[in-house]
């Protein structure tokens, strides 16, 4: 792995712009009196810091200057070296974030989130906060387009600079990623950079400076679904009230639950769009009363292998449907009254990840599906009835169990598939017939029987 990670300092007022680049092995890059590169330290020191400038290119890519030396940080085929007075090509680089590519977007101005408009043709930034699949973008890195990024919405569409939505990506879909005192900005093709604009808070390109407008943070976007009910097949909803009730047709604001997890008791908590969360009440009723996340307000997430899953409360129960919809936890056993099915709502598209790499295509003109790529291709999740979801692929082909693998090629939905979700950013996938998408030795995109096993959880 030759991966760095950028770490900046938190002290900007005495180092401005100051960062220190560390290795998958802890190490920190430093350069040394004579201008050799190492990467062989444990602690940061003064050789270990450098500064970020932007190419006056239009193309985006970093220069790093080492703060001790004054000379810029640069590459030949078998080293790094430090020696540059001044940058060229070889000290310009193109910078891949390592963050995950699915995020909420929020303006650093305007204390907003990002948001598809009620209209599905621009991008508003004036979210309190982030609910539903309309505030989840995917940031899809172009390496071929000199390592530039593309702003891809949850309806499959591109923002143009001019505030505009397109189904093709072309030069005006592409941005440069900038560095500005820990935020990010981004350039267009014309050296102007993306802000929100005028009362709709519309997102588009117009300054050709950057100030607090024109940065944004890019925040995780926790896992927020909504449940179908096995008794009455009606959306869970907290719609007319604090009753936690299945009682709903369709999917809104009320219908979608975060869940976030509690990593010591290994149990999940979920909030609703009224910031309240599910809680366990004395009569055994469930209400979204809780506004903290106390021992009466966890969950177990139970999977079944039919694709449901059940839902276990603080007392050891099952939480049940009454015929009235509303949930009790009363159950001391799994029947059709203590089962939902799961959907995934903000997560119309997705990217896996797993230690080898993301999932991707075996080559450009073999639609087999392998795991250890460096770049990823986007999947685009079709809710179809009882939880299943079929997978499809942005060429309109759907996957297809080929084998033990998978094939992007079925010209409509074929093969049906659950997902489950493990941990915040981890599901397995399973098929109908119960078995789990893996990953295997050298890559390989294989369907496994052990949902448990580690290789069968991927990152989202």
């Amino acid at each position: 792995k030759q991966t760095n990670e950028c770490i900046k300092i938190l002290h900007y007022l005495l180092f401005p712009g100051i960062i220190y680049l560390r290795s998958h092995l802890n190490k920190y890059l430093s350069v040394d009196t004579f201008g050799n590169v190492l990467c062989e330290s444990d602690e940061r020191d003064a050789g270990s810091r450098f500064q970020i400038s932007i190419s006056e290119d239009g193309t985006g890519r970093w220069a790093l200057k080492n703060e001790s030396r004054g000379y810029f940080l640069g590459g030949t085929p078998d080293k790094l070296v430090c020696t540059a007075k001044t940058p060229s090509s070889s000290e310009f680089w193109t910078v891949h974030l390592a963050a995950r590519p699915q995020v909420n977007l929020r303006s650093i101005g305007r204390k907003r989130f990002a948001h598809l408009s009620e209209s599905q043709d621009e991008i508003h930034v004036d979210a309190n906060i982030p609910w539903g699949e309309d505030t989840l973008f995917t940031l899809e890195f172009r390496a071929e387009e000199g390592g530039r990024y593309a702003l891809h919405t949850c309806n499959n569409k591109y923002l143009n600079a001019n505030g505009k939505l397109q189904t093709v990506c072309n030069e005006d879909c592409l941005f440069s990623a900038e560095y500005h005192g820990g935020h990010l900005a981004l350039r267009d093709k014309q050296s102007q950079y993306l802000s929100p604009i005028g009362s709709k808070a519309v997102l588009k390109s117009r300054s050709s400076t950057v100030t607090r407008d024109e940065l944004f943070s890019l925040e995780d976007s926790l896992p927020q679904a909504s449940f179908i009910a096995e008794l009455n097949s009606r959306y869970v909803s907290v719609k007319q009230g604090v009753d936690v009730t299945a009682n709903q047709d369709e999917v809104g604001e009320n219908e979608t639950f975060q869940l976030e997890f509690d990593w010591s008791a290994h149990r999940w908590a979920l909030r609703t769009t009224q910031d309240r969360y599910w809680c366990l009440s004395a009569g055994g009723g469930i209400q979204a009363t809780g506004n903290r996340r106390c021992a009466d307000a966890l969950f177990e997430l139970v999977w079944h292998g039919d694709g449901s899953l059940s839902f276990r409360a603080n007392n050891g129960k099952f939480l049940a449907t009454k015929r009235s919809g509303h949930l009790f936890a009363t159950s001391e056993s799994i029947e059709e009254i203590t089962k939902f099915y799961f959907y995934l709502i903000n997560r119309p598209i997705l990217v896996l990840k797993c230690e080898q790499g993301f999932v991707g295509y075996r080559t450009p003109g073999n639609l087999k599906l392998e795991c250890n790529k460096a770049t990823y291709e986007t999947i685009l999740v079709e809710r179809a009835q009882k939880g299943l979801v079929h997978l499809k692929a942005h060429s309109g082909k759907y996957w297809r169990i080929d084998g033990e693998g998978i094939s992007v090629d079925a010209d409509a939905p074929a093969d049906g598939f659950y997902l489950e979700l493990r941990e915040p950013t981890r599901i397995c996938i399973r098929s109908q017939t119960g078995k789990y998408l893996g990953a295997t030795k050298n890559g390989a995109f294989k369907l496994l029987d052990d949902g448990t096993d580690s290789a069968t959880q991927w990152e989202f």
